[in-house]
């Protein structure tokens, strides 16, 4: 239901073209708009981002945007242009007939799957964003050119999705992966973009493992050894919270100890920077442990917030 008492359908109008995507979002808005009245202000919508493979982080997103906007849509495009590895491209789960389900479940009204020929008619774009020094460190340094592929995509994707009707206009992230959020946020300011970013808090299994679509591709055991990363990092906020030293080498070391997880980095940094703020002394009121680890084949990120000192 719409907060104007509307059904929903049980399964999202899916298209795959950009013009039947602004044709279906403006007939929406036009709708919602009738609904509220006159003098009742602009209608909204809520766009989530996504490459498919959705599990309850997504569907948090959905029902974020569906509890507070008119209309909602969803994007499921796997993109080719954050992939260094033809392998991790051709391994990424493709499971849309299970995210429409998902998506009709969360009262999602649009879905836009379009293929690599719709996002890219050009062919591989000549022109993209830089995500620049922000963009080459911690994730960035793991993954050249990911973040750049991942900010040309994003910017094609709210450029899509802008109301072509008066409308106010949303877009929802998920806050476990901080360093594409800081970036995008950053985008939308210096390119003056007229969306509002919504960071949505990280979703976690019972156990503590932050959900992830490579969740899946885990055995049993490194599941549970997995698990050491959101432990540690609650120990670090709870050490925070406490106004003890964070001792960082300490918390590398319990990870690198555990069986089968490689640790590529764990640091604390400034979350609309991430330049790194140390782990002793003030921290800024939004300082943020980062964490990202290799468990078996799948590459794992975490983070969490710290209190700041005093």
């Amino acid at each position: 239901m719409t907060s104007t008492g509307t059904p929903r359908p049980a399964t999202p109008l899916l298209v795959s073209t950009p013009a039947d995507l602004r044709s279906a979002t403006t007939a929406l808005l036009d709708d919602a708009r009738t609904r509220r009245g006159a003098g009742a202000g602009h209608p909204s919508l809520g766009l989530v981002p996504t490459m498919g493979g959705l599990h309850e982080g997504h569907a948090t997103l959905a029902r974020t945007a569906r509890g507070a906007d008119d209309v909602v849509v969803v994007s499921i495009f796997v993109n080719p242009l954050q992939f260094g590895d033809q392998a991790d491209l051709d391994r990424y789960p493709r499971t849309l007939d299970d995210d429409l389900l998902l998506l009709g479940a969360c009262g999602v009204d649009v879905v836009f799957a379009p293929s690599v020929e719709d996002m890219y008619p050009g062919g591989e774009p000549l022109v993209r964003l830089s995500a620049g020094r922000m963009g080459e460190v911690l994730e960035g340094a793991a993954r050249p050119g990911h973040f750049d592929g991942m900010l040309t995509v994003v910017a094609k994707l709210l450029n899509l999705g802008l109301p072509g009707t008066a409308a106010d206009y949303r877009a929802y992230f998920g806050e476990k992966d901080a360093q594409q959020l800081a970036l995008i946020r950053r985008m939308v300011l210096d390119l003056n973009v007229p969306v509002r970013i919504e960071g949505v808090p990280i979703v976690r299994d019972a156990d503590g493992l932050a959900l992830s679509s490579r969740n899946r591709f885990l055995g049993a055991d490194e599941r549970r050894a997995a698990l050491v990363l959101s432990r540690v990092l609650g120990d670090l906020r709870a050490r925070a919270r406490g106004g003890a030293p964070l001792d960082l080498e300490a918390a590398r070391a319990e990870i690198t100890a555990e069986g089968g997880v490689d640790l590529d980095y764990l640091e604390i940094v400034d979350p609309s920077s991430f330049a790194p703020v140390g782990d002793r002394g003030t921290r800024p009121a939004s300082a943020l442990a980062v964490v990202a680890a290799r468990v078996g084949a799948v590459r794992l990120i975490d983070n969490a917030f710290l209190p700041p000192v005093g």
